[in-house]
């Protein structure tokens, strides 16, 4: 039987109880070393979530003209942002503004 896929809200929750155990210190050694290593690959997977659902993550920009576009969420961070144009759209504009 396959394993259900891991999903952002469980792997955070996995981790945080890991936190807190290694935090109480009354794990012994081996037992603290294991959770560590637990929790480095829960911390990787949720940062990889993460990165992945920012990449996907488009903002609605509106220009001085009123014309409408889109640019990645990813992109506010480097020199060279994505914009794609969209057509005037009235009914856009009224549920943003």
């Amino acid at each position: 039987m396959k394993e259900k896929e891991q999903n952002f809200e469980d792997a955070m929750k996995k981790l945080e109880a890991i936190v807190e155990e290694l935090e109480s210190g009354d794990l012994p050694l081996t037992g603290a070393i294991k959770k560590y290593e637990d929790g480095m690959k829960l911390s990787q997977f949720c940062t990889k979530k993460l990165h992945d659902i920012r990449e996907k993550i488009e903002i609605l920009v509106k220009d001085s003209s009123g014309n409408f576009s889109t640019e990645d969420f990813a992109s506010q961070n480097t020199d060279k942002p994505k914009n794609k144009k969209l057509k005037k759209n009235k009914k856009a504009e009224e549920l943003l503004f």
